[in-house]
């Protein structure tokens, strides 16, 4: 044991008492330097208090931090569904851009719920976060608990990030114009019958893809004949595809999956019908996730830059001058749609 901590008296779990003593300083004076406080102390202190914080082992309290600064050092992400690629590389975008700033993300999961959503702010406030990022599919009007959750974070210094309207700052993907061109470009390479696979009406990105892509594939000369309802997992995709051949899906089809991770699920109810993807039934979906170029035959869809967006996000919650930059979203045409 060093001669700091035999004066501190303790082997294990030391105090910021403990530290203050080793370091022949005022409580005040450590609490400031670890604690992240705004007020200067003089270089000579700060040295020798985080040599005795080292030498003790001593690990900040969290709280303590927080007060003294008025936030935490966290970035605070909510997604739906952390299992979803679409989510994850959000997260990831956010995890780069609080390494470089020296900050740490907590992730909470509010399963598209919003009882669960409300709460998990709630709980989030006593927790002082430097930011709040909601990423989740939104209905057509933000819940008003929801609303009302983030705007008290206003005044503890905690700025509010959202994938669509709600919070102080908002990340905005256009989903509608993104699936008019990949509507228009299906129906440019022939395809003149479509079925949808979208989530339950009131959706935001869904409703919103589902448009987009009508008006595209409509305007280029194709039709729309029947919309399948669900979710946003792989499983939905199956259950739905399956609902859909059992009505009767004739040759030369084209499916358009509201995500790349609905159309992987599509694909296989397709295989496991004795169906074929491509030159039998075509599918696209959006996104662009990792999964959609791994399969076979690989997906058509249309790629979203989703780290980057995750990036811009956490900038939003840090940077007073953020501006979210141009985005435009681009179609990938691969062998899931290999034409007419």
């Amino acid at each position: 044991m060093t001669d700091a901590a035999r004066r501190a008296g303790r082997a294990s779990s030391p105090t910021l008492h403990d530290v203050a003593r080793a370091a022949g300083v005022s409580l005040a004076t450590a609490s400031r330097v670890l604690n992240g406080s705004e007020r200067k102390v003089a270089e000579s202190f700060r040295e020798r208090v985080e040599k005795a914080a080292d030498e003790l082992g001593y690990t900040a309290n969290a709280s303590a931090q927080a007060t003294a600064r008025g936030t935490s050092a966290a970035i605070a992400l909510l997604v739906a569904d952390i299992a979803d690629p679409y989510f994850g590389l959000i997260a990831a975008g956010v995890a780069r851009g609080a390494d470089a700033e020296g900050l740490i993300v907590t992730v909470a999961i509010t399963a598209r719920d919003a009882d669960r959503e409300a709460k998990i702010l709630r709980a989030l406030r006593g927790q002082r976060p430097r930011g709040v990022i909601l990423a989740a599919s939104r209905t057509e009007t933000p819940d008003a608990r929801t609303v009302a959750e983030l705007a008290a974070f206003g005044p503890l210094g905690g700025r509010t990030v959202t994938f669509g309207e709600g919070g102080d700052r908002s990340i905005l993907i256009d989903n509608r114009g993104g699936a008019e061109r990949l509507g228009r470009e299906m129906a440019q390479r022939g395809y003149r019958r479509a079925i949808a696979i979208a989530a339950a009406e009131g959706v935001r990105t869904s409703d919103d893809r589902l448009a987009g892509f009508t008006a595209g594939f409509t305007a280029g000369g194709g039709e729309l004949e029947r919309v399948y309802r669900g979710s946003f997992e792989r499983e939905s995709g199956a259950a739905s595809m399956t609902e859909a051949l059992a009505d009767g899906v004739d040759a030369d089809t084209l499916v358009f999956a509201l995500s790349d991770v609905v159309a992987v699920g599509a694909m296989t109810a397709i295989r496991d019908g004795g169906r074929t993807v491509g030159d039998d039934i075509a599918v696209c979906g959006f996104d662009d996730v990792p999964v959609s170029r791994d399969v076979t035959p690989r997906l058509t869809t249309v790629r979203v830059p989703l780290s980057d967006l995750g990036f811009e996000a956490f900038r939003a919650t840090v940077d007073a001058e953020w501006q979210q930059p141009a985005l435009d979203l681009e179609v990938v045409v691969r062998e899931s749609t290999p034409g007419l």
